[in-house]
């Protein structure tokens, strides 16, 4: 069950979940479309999705895979009951399908651990679910316990526009009329489209939004870093950069950039925008995709959001 305990290794803990509404009712983080019954003492999570206890010590993470990484997990069971490294993986039933776990001690830093890591299906995504639990908790925590709230287990097929975009550190007034929301990296980055995982996106309009951790070194330098960035644009192939020039974007300064280029399975024609709101530190990336017979609808929207993000204060 190795794609579990590699997920796990790489769980990535970036926002804020919230507090259960009952203890028997089962609750769904902010933003995640998995949920479940949070055993007693786990509250709202201060720097992740899921819950934790007051002392940050039990640690319950909450988040989605691509819908392929269940089939995967499931066919690996099936054709390997044993398990392999000493782990046997089980099946549990839940309200959201038929899950698989596993359980195995470790550290974190010089503390003894047991963790446990659970994937059950969902619609057109798989939902993920690590627990770690210190040693000085695993009386309360046990095994049992765990596996009591694994049953528990619920998915949703969709998450509120609102509450995922009431998680980003920047406000999106205006969404152009695009039908879906997602969650790209929680409180960062979101997707907003016509399409959707089960259509794709790529065959019509979207925009991809978000924060990046980078910015140009100085203001001479952001032509050549706006066109470096655009190099990394996901899902793009054979890309023509056929304008870069620099814009004001709500007063701050920025860089527009356009490419032509294939995207997507079917290889759809698109053209592509692509603008960066510069800050001290990082920058906001916007990025604008249409297929090419559809830009001169798509542009007008594309420029509509991007004039509609404002900063949260």
């Amino acid at each position: 069950m190795t794609l579990i305990r590699r997920v796990l290794a790489a769980a990535v803990l970036t926002i804020a979940a919230t507090n259960p509404a009952s203890a028997a009712d089962p609750v769904f983080p902010p933003g995640a479309r998995v949920g479940m019954v949070p055993l007693v003492g786990l509250n709202r999570a201060k720097a992740f999705i899921g819950f934790e206890t007051e002392d940050q010590g039990v640690k319950v993470v909450v988040a989605d895979l691509p819908a392929e990484a269940y089939n995967e997990v499931s066919t690996a069971f099936k054709s390997a009951p044993g398990g392999a490294g000493g782990i046997k993986p089980e099946s549990i039933e839940t309200p959201a399908g038929l899950g698989y776990y596993t359980v195995e001690n470790g550290k974190d830093g010089a503390t003894n651990v047991r963790r446990y890591s659970m994937i059950v299906p969902g619609i057109a995504f798989s939902g993920y679910v690590a627990v770690q639990v210190p040693e000085n908790a695993q009386k309360i925590y046990s095994d049992d316990a765990v596996r009591q709230m694994f049953a528990t287990a619920v998915v949703r097929k969709e998450v509120p526009a609102d509450e995922q975009l009431g998680l980003l550190s920047f406000k999106v007034s205006e969404l152009g009329e695009f039908k879906n929301v997602r969650t790209l990296a929680p409180g960062a980055a979101v997707i907003i489209a016509d399409g959707d995982e089960t259509t794709g996106f790529e065959a019509k309009p979207f925009m991809i939004i978000g924060l990046i951790g980078q910015t140009a070194a100085s203001p001479e330098d952001r032509g050549r870093f706006a066109q470096q960035i655009a190099t990394t644009i996901p899902g793009v192939r054979d890309g023509r950069i056929t304008m870069s020039e620099p814009v004001r974007i709500d007063g701050s300064p920025g860089y527009e950039t356009r490419i032509e280029a294939t995207s997507g399975k079917d290889n759809t024609p698109v053209t592509i925008v692509q603008w960066l709101r510069f800050g001290s530190n990082s920058a906001m990336r916007i990025i604008g995709s249409s297929p090419r017979d559809q830009w001169a609808t798509a542009f007008p929207r594309f420029r509509a959001v991007r004039d509609g993000i404002r900063p949260r204060g």
